[in-house]
C-alpha cells in the first residue's frame, strides 16, 4: 500500500499560480488528461491534496491492453484469462477473450506522470473562486488561474455548484483489505449473504490479495462481509481501503470546466469498472485541450465537442445500470442457471468484446496520433 507523505506543516508554502491548463486531481483520469498534453506546449498544472500514486482508491486492475497501449507494463503484478463467478449454488468459469491484470497503483501513476511535461504541486482543492465564469480555483495553499480546468477529483465533483452528498446520491459503495499471499484466480462472489446488491471480489496482485465487498445500496455498510470474506478465504483483514463509486454519468462539462472520470460519473455500473474509462475520457478530454490549446478549435469548441463524445455513451452506461438493479432480484437459482448457460465460449467472447468496446483499448493506442489528425478520431 502506498506510505503517506504529502507535505505538511511548513513545508506547505503558499502557492500563487498560473498555467494554460490546470488539472485538479492526479489520478487516473487526471494523468491521462496531462500525459496527452505532453508536447502541445501548453503549461500544465496538476494539483492533488496527495503526491502522486499516494493514495490507492480501487482494486487496481484493468484490460491488459490497455496497459500496454499506455506503455504501463511494468506496473502489472499479475495477468488472467479466467474469471470464475461463485453464487450459492454454482461456479461459473469463463475463459476471457481477452486478458485482466492487477497493477501497482503508486507505479502505474508514476509512469503515467513520466510521460507528461507537466508541473505537479500538493494543493487542497476546495472549489471555484467565483461560479460566474472566473476560472480561478481556491485551494488550501491559495488561488490558482488558468483558461482550461479539468475537475478529475473523484465523486465529489468539487468544481460544481452540485455535488453529490452520500447516501443519498448515486453512489455504490466498497471496501476491500490487502493481506499477503498469493492465488492465480480472478474471483466474483454474487451472494447475498454478503451483500443484497453487490458483489464480493479476490483480486490477486504478486505478493498481496486484494479482497473486498461492494454495495449497490449506499446504505449498506460493508466492513462486516468484507472481514467475513476474507477469513472465510483464510486472508488476514488487514490494510484496508474503501470509497464510494459513482454509478450514473452525468455532465461532462458544466460552466466551463471539464470533468472527467468519477466526477463525470464515467464508472461503469453493474462492474464498477473506472479505471479504463477514467483513461478512456481523460485521452478524450486531453485531445480536444490539445485542440484548443494550438488555436485549431475555439475553447467552447473543445467544451461542445467532449461534452457530445461523454454524453454519446450514455445509452451504453444506461443499459449497464438497468443489469445493476435487474440483477439483485434474479432468484439466486436462476441466475446460477443463467451462469452456467453463459460460460460457453461463444457466448462469452460476444458479450466482453461487447463490454470491452465500450472503451476500447483501440483508442488509447491512438493516443500519440499525429497532431493534425482530427482531435477525437475514431
Amino acid at each position: 500500500m502506498p506510505v503517506r507523505k504529502t507535505k505538511r506543516g511548513a513545508e506547505r508554502t503558499r502557492l500563487d499560480a498560473d498555467a494554460d491548463v490546470l488539472v485538479c486531481g492526479a489520478s487516473f483520469a487526471g494523468l491521462a488528461v496531462a500525459r496527452e498534453l505532453a508536447g502541445s506546449g501548453a503549461r500544465v498544472l496538476i494539483v492533488d491534496r496527495y503526491e502522486i500514486g499516494e493514495r490507492q482508491t480501487s482494486a487496481c486492475a484493468a484490460p491488459t491492453q490497455w496497459l500496454t497501449a499506455l506503455g504501463l507494463d511494468t506496473s502489472i503484478r499479475q495477468t488472467f484469462d479466467t474469471l470464475t463467478i461463485h453464487t450459492p449454488h454454482t461456479t461459473a468459469r469463463m475463459r476471457l477473450p481477452w486478458t485482466f491484470s492487477t497493477f501497482d497503483y503508486r507505479e502505474l501513476c508514476g509512469l503515467l506522470f513520466e510521460q507528461c511535461d507537466a508541473t505537479f504541486e500538493t494543493a487542497t482543492v476546495e472549489g471555484r473562486a467565483s461560479q460566474k465564469g472566473d476560472l480561478t480555483i481556491a485551494t488550501d495553499r491559495g488561488e490558482l488561474r488558468a483558461p482550461h480546468v479539468v475537475d478529475a477529483l473523484g465523486w465529489r465533483r468539487v468544481l460544481s455548484a452540485a455535488g453529490y452528498q452520500p447516501p443519498d446520491a448515486p453512489l455504490s459503495r466498497g471496501l476491500e483489505v490487502h493481506p499477503g499471499g498469493s492465488s492465480d484466480q480472478l474471483e466474483i462472489w454474487i451472494d447475498r449473504a454478503y451483500v443484497p446488491a453487490g458483489y464480493g471480489w479476490s483480486f490477486p496482485a504478486g505478493e498481496e490479495v486484494r479482497v473486498g465487498v461492494g454495495s449497490f445500496d449506499p446504505r449498506f455498510h460493508v466492513k462486516e462481509p468484507t472481514v467475513r470474506l476474507a477469513n472465510e478465504l483464510d486472508r488476514d483483514a488487514i490494510r484496508y481501503q474503501g470509497n464510494w463509486i459513482p454509478h450514473r454519468i452525468r455532465d461532462a462539462t458544466e460552466d466551463g470546466v471539464f470533468y472527467v472520470g468519477d466526477s463525470a460519473g464515467h464508472c461503469l455500473p453493474l462492474t464498477a469498472e473506472g479505471i479504463r474509462t477514467a483513461l478512456y475520457f481523460g485521452i478524450a478530454c486531453g485531445r480536444e485541450l490539445t485542440a484548443a490549446w494550438r488555436g485549431e478549435i475555439a475553447p467552447e469548441e473543445a467544451l461542445r465537442r467532449y461534452h457530445e463524445f461523454s454524453a454519446a455513451h450514455e445509452r451504453k452506461f444506461r443499459w449497464l445500470l438497468r443489469a445493476q438493479r435487474a440483477v439483485p432480484r434474479i432468484n439466486p437459482r436462476v441466475l446460477a442457471m443463467a451462469l452456467d448457460a453463459m460460460e460457453s465460449r461463444r457466448f462469452v467472447r460476444w458479450s466482453f468484446n461487447h463490454y470491452l468496446d465500450i472503451a476500447p483499448p483501440s483508442f488509447a493506442a491512438g493516443a500519440r496520433a499525429p497532431r493534425s489528425e482530427p482531435a477525437l478520431a475514431a
